[in-house]
């Protein structure tokens, strides 16, 4: 192919790739080989042809969505980005608007690197801890607004957050140094070995266990920037507890436990995008919970389980069974906590229906939109941690 389409399509692939998009050198091949069978006369056949090629996860619709509006959006821009020239700066009539999920990271992508000026500069050696003043920013700045790198070191932050003791006492007994209890049976053996002369006594106490953790994921196309954050939190915690249980939901349930189990978290993310063919697209929030309670709750909920219900419960199809079928999975677990990123806006109230509907049978209705939220999730699963208030104020308040 001759001029600089070639050229121009490796660029673009480039730019996917900083942003966080796997792409491959023989996927800008297939691109550019695509592109020169001349049968895409039209715009929207260039953008799903090459969405066909570099796009194969489900969380990289919206980088690659970003990233082909702002390449070929205007005639000439390649030759502007590769001459390095000075973005334009908005007038002051305009009103600044809320950046789009992932617009950050798609800008990053484009912007030209510094070039050397020729002044001195200062060698500075780096470690790979981040200072007090990143993760505090880290920890207020939004998700959906973070760069590449910023999510980067999200993810390590989310596998260092301490996780709550909250163990609680089970049925069995297990050995113990001392205590108010007495083992007959270690007693017994403990004495016949030395011929019964003396008895030395032996303790049991009760054996303390995690509670399973179970977690509902709302993946649909109002949810992917979060959730997909929250499914990296789910690994840490897959990682670190043995009982923990995780299922997305769409228009459909999706177990996805032994996705997450990878040891890699980028490969368990993609498993579990895999598994969910549903990823991205409506949300039928009683049909999932349906779902779990007639077939998965029996086998995960036992044992005082913790159910994590991740959604901003926006159900379109709304009648008497999510009431119904909340109130069931309230019914079976210790604790129902809702997770819902619209509590990240101030003035946000009560008004849908479905939140409406939902939020009489939870036991607390908490943010989740950084990674101060996580941490606070975190402290509001101990045991000693302290209920912060009802969640039926928050219908008194919409009232």
């Amino acid at each position: 192919m001759s001029g600089k389409l070639p050229e121009n399509v490796a660029y673009f692939a480039r730019a996917l790739r900083i942003a966080g998009v796997k792409v491959g050198p023989g996927a800008v091949v297939e691109a550019v080989e695509a592109l020169a069978d001349g049968a895409l006369g039209q715009r929207e056949d260039v953008y799903w042809a090459l969405h066909a090629i570099f796009v194969k996860r489900h969380e990289d619709s919206v980088i690659y969505d970003q990233a082909f509006r702002l390449f070929w959006r205007r005639r000439a821009l390649i030759e502007k980005l590769m001459a390095q020239m000075s973005p334009i700066a908005p007038g002051g009539d305009s009103k600044p608007e809320k950046a789009e999920a992932g617009a950050l990271r798609v800008a990053e992508a484009f912007a030209p690197p510094e070039q050397d000026r020729g002044e001195p500069t200062e060698l500075t050696e780096l470690t790979a801890r981040l200072t007090v003043s990143d993760r505090e920013m880290l920890k207020s700045r939004d998700f959906a607004q973070m760069s590449a790198a910023e999510i980067a070191k999200a993810k390590q932050l989310i596998a260092e957050l301490r996780l709550p003791e909250d163990k609680v006492p089970t049925r069995r007994f297990q050995a113990a140094h001392a205590g108010a209890r007495i083992d007959p049976r270690r007693t017994f053996r403990r004495s016949l070995r030395g011929g019964g002369a003396s008895i030395d006594l032996a303790f049991r106490e009760r054996a303390q266990v995690h509670p399973p953790v179970v977690a509902l994921v709302d993946i649909s196309g109002s949810m992917a920037e979060y959730s997909r954050i929250f499914l990296h939190f789910l690994h840490a915690l897959t990682d670190k507890r043995r009982r923990v249980h995780s299922f997305v939901f769409g228009t459909r349930l999706t177990n996805v436990t032994r996705m997450l189990r990878a040891r890699d978290p980028d490969e368990a993310l993609e498993l579990a995008g895999q598994a969910a063919p549903d990823w991205e697209g409506g949300t039928r929030i009683a049909t999932a919970l349906h779902t779990f309670n007639r077939i998965w709750s029996r086998r995960v909920l036992a044992g005082g389980a913790v159910v994590l219900l991740f959604t901003d419960g926006l159900e379109r199809h709304l009648d008497d069974e999510l009431g119904f079928e909340m109130d069931r999975l309230q019914r079976s677990c210790r604790q129902l906590v809702w997770l819902n990123p619209l509590l990240r806006y101030d003035g946000f109230e009560a008004r849908a229906s479905g939140i409406r509907a939902m939020l009489p049978h939870v036991d607390s209705f908490r943010p989740i939109h950084n990674l101060a939220a996580m941490a606070d999730l975190c402290a509001a699963l101990s045991l000693d941690a302290a209920r912060q208030g009802d969640p039926r104020l928050w219908l008194k308040r919409a009232g």
